[in-house]
């Protein structure tokens, strides 16, 4: 067995936000494409049971029958689940519905909340010498996002560029803060990455400087722009940098991926 402390152990990053519809997957799916096109060598944890992390990157159906489930669920291990997506140097464990009944399955056990967390901590890690792991959590702050949480070193927030935009955050902070509490007290927020910006509108600017206002540093610089690209490339199942690589979502995308090398250095 090979020495856990010696051998480089993959950065752990959930991908969250109890709001849906605010660029969650597809800054996993897109942010995950641009690290591998850096050289970095990515897993994509799909946590979300809708698993539009999977179809956005060409796992069809038939090719879910080892997922996210059986994963966290403990009936598999870790080589099992990996899968290859058509990105080079990006991985993928898939979802399902089957993740919708996640919550219940583990309501009488006393490990739930550490379930994901052990099961990307198995000795098999090391064979892939992943640099980061992403995880795709689903739009709540269910047992599977506190799962999530428990098992990463960081979370980034996606953030949408429209009204509302602040409420809701609270709570997510108040989770995060109960997770460092109970379980993950090393659980930092990597930062908050604005979506759907739009300049040429008031409000969208306007939401974006009272993010910056309220949250200061962990708004990242990078800001990922309202482009119809990033919403044709999920029907191609591929992501926007392999479907456009000179679209504003993949210049956004890859300077995401800078920003956060760039922060763990």
């Amino acid at each position: 067995m090979p020495d856990l402390n010696h051998v480089r152990q993959p950065r752990i990053i959930a991908i969250t936000n109890q709001k849906g519809g605010v660029g969650k997957t597809t800054t996993a799916i897109n942010l995950g494409a641009a690290l591998a096109g850096d050289g970095r060598k990515v897993l994509l944890i799909d946590l979300d049971p809708q698993g539009n992390a999977s179809t956005g990157l060409g796992i069809g159906p038939d090719r879910r029958a080892i997922n996210t489930y059986d994963l966290v669920l403990g009936d598999v291990n870790l080589v099992e689940a990996i899968q290859q997506t058509g990105v080079h140097n990006l991985s993928i464990i898939p979802a399902n519905t089957d993740l919708s009944s996640a919550d219940i399955d583990l309501i009488s056990n006393e490990k739930r909340s550490f379930m994901l967390h052990d099961a990307l901590r198995q000795p098999a890690m090391t064979e892939h010498c992943f640099d980061y792991i992403l995880i795709d959590c689903p739009p709540s702050l269910s047992v599977l996002t506190v799962n999530a949480m428990v098992a990463a070193h960081s979370v980034i927030v996606p953030l949408q560029s429209e009204f509302f935009a602040l409420e809701g955050l609270s709570q997510l902070m108040l989770t995060l803060r109960d997770v460092r509490q109970a379980a993950n007290p090393g659980l930092r927020i990597e930062g908050v990455v604005m979506t759907m910006v739009d300049r040429r509108n008031n409000l969208s600017q306007q939401v974006e400087a009272d993010a910056r206002q309220t949250l200061g540093d962990l708004v990242f610089t990078t800001t990922v722009p309202r482009n119809v690209r990033l919403s044709e490339a999920p029907s191609h199942a591929v992501p926007v940098l392999a479907y456009d690589p000179n679209s504003a979502g993949s210049v956004a995308y890859r300077a995401l991926a800078r920003e956060l090398i760039a922060r763990e250095k």
